[in-house]
């Protein structure tokens, strides 16, 4: 496998009683960059991160995250990845800075050192305001914010975002694909990006990889895709028009 790459799949496959749910999957993440993970529900996307964090076992294939086997080394891999799950979880009765205090005592950080990364990581995502507010008190927004936070708490290599603006208004959307852009650029933090929404992803994507019926049907730049698709190398084409031309021939 690729040293360079930060994240590489070779020939990943996941079946669920003999459905295949992820197809020979190859791909390479490099590090620093946003790769946005680009699909429709049941795509196979979700079932990949599954398989990243160690949290489900290929049925066949490779997967290999900062060098490290999901499956046979989860532990690694977690310290070095945070995840930011479709469904957020909290617990509802505490506030911001305790949340983050319970996240920083899971991975060991000493006082000092937790005391200065929950308040840069709320003021990273524009909570400060709201520390002492219960989370279940929280929208939806904010919350997804949180667990930026948390990202941040950890300070980990990679991000890994499972449809962070989920359920956002546009508002709150764009705030959020800003957020994940500035974080990415400031700490140089490879991000995997799983979205529905191709117009934001265009803006802050490095490369883009299209999963359709559990097969990554194409990966590249937006400039690569349409010349790889279309033939053109000036005309501008949008993510979405290119999504849905690879869609409509699945």
């Amino acid at each position: 496998m690729d040293t360079k790459a930060i994240i590489e799949t070779d020939d990943l496959t996941k079946t669920y009683n003999g459905q295949i749910a992820v197809d020979h999957l190859s791909l390479k993440i490099e590090e620093g960059e946003i790769f946005g993970f680009l699909g429709p529900n049941g795509a196979g996307k979700t079932t990949t991160i599954l398989m990243l964090l160690g949290l489900t076992e290929p049925s066949s294939g490779r997967v290999r995250v900062m060098g490290f086997d999901p499956t046979r080394e989860p532990i690694k891999v977690k310290g070095q990845v945070g995840y930011l799950q479709e469904n957020m979880g909290f617990y509802n009765d505490l506030n911001a800075r305790q949340m983050l205090g319970y996240i920083a005592d899971l991975n060991a950080l000493g006082q000092d050192v937790a005391g200065q990364r929950i308040d840069s990581a709320l003021n990273e995502v524009g909570l400060l305001d709201e520390v002492d507010k219960k989370i279940g008190a929280y929208s939806r927004g904010m919350r997804q914010r949180l667990g930026i936070a948390e990202i941040l708490v950890k300070d980990p290599k990679i991000a890994v975002l499972d449809e962070p603006t989920l359920g956002l208004d546009p508002d709150a959307t764009n705030r959020m694909m800003a957020l994940i852009d500035r974080i990415c650029k400031q700490k140089n933090m490879t991000v995997l990006l799983s979205s529905h929404l191709l117009h934001q992803a265009q803006k802050i994507c490095h490369r883009v990889g299209i999963m359709i019926k559990g097969r990554m049907v194409a990966q590249g730049t937006i400039d690569q895709l349409a010349k790889d698709k279309l033939g053109v190398g000036q005309e501008r084409y949008s993510l979405e028009e290119l999504y849905m031309k690879y869609f409509k021939e699945e």
